[in-house]
């Protein structure tokens, strides 16, 4: 099975939707908040994958990919920066139904393509699917070397104490 979706060239990608299919890839909006909010918290509540509020959302939407189906949410992604050099994927969710779609691979390019045009250096995240990641080129790193501003959110987990997450790391 080929891919999906052909992401547009880089200049083009984030200005505009793009639209394969049923498919359609582009940045969230003010609209797409509560989906977001169901997608993220359904993970949230097995333990893989901190909640987020409609506060939190709201004031990180800009950082927000969605992929939608027709009128259906079946993922997202966000990039969020920490220096002119560095940024997280974070919030990374495809709905359970869509997983052997490629939508995890498709969120994974519109975002590191966003990375590359804003000219960073490297991205990163906090994961427990290191095989997804390594496929995407990222490689084991201690969370140690990562920015400390990324750990901010580190403390509201309920594993605080005892973090099971792998870090990843891909450099640009």
């Amino acid at each position: 099975m080929g891919s999906l979706v052909t992401l547009q060239p880089p200049a083009q990608f984030l200005e505009t939707p793009y639209r394969e299919g049923n498919l359609s890839v582009r940045k969230a909006s003010m609209r797409d908040t509560k989906a977001i909010l169901e997608l993220i918290n359904a993970y949230a509540a097995q333990g893989v994958m901190l909640p987020r509020t409609e506060f939190e959302l709201s004031e990180n939407i800009r950082d927000f990919v969605v992929v939608f189906s027709n009128d259906h949410l079946v993922g997202c992604g966000a990039l969020h920066f920490y220096s002119p050099q560095v940024a997280e994927i974070r919030s990374l969710a495809v709905d359970p139904g869509w997983k052997i779609h490629g939508i995890g691979r498709v969120l994974m390019d519109a975002l590191e393509q966003e990375a590359r045009e804003h000219g960073l250096q490297s991205i990163f995240a906090f994961t427990y699917l290191d095989g997804f990641f390594e496929k995407m080129g990222y490689h084991l790193v201690d969370r140690g070397d990562l920015p400390l501003k990324a750990w901010k959110d580190c403390l509201r987990c309920p594993k605080f104490q005892a973090c099971d997450e792998i870090a990843v790391l891909k450099v640009l």
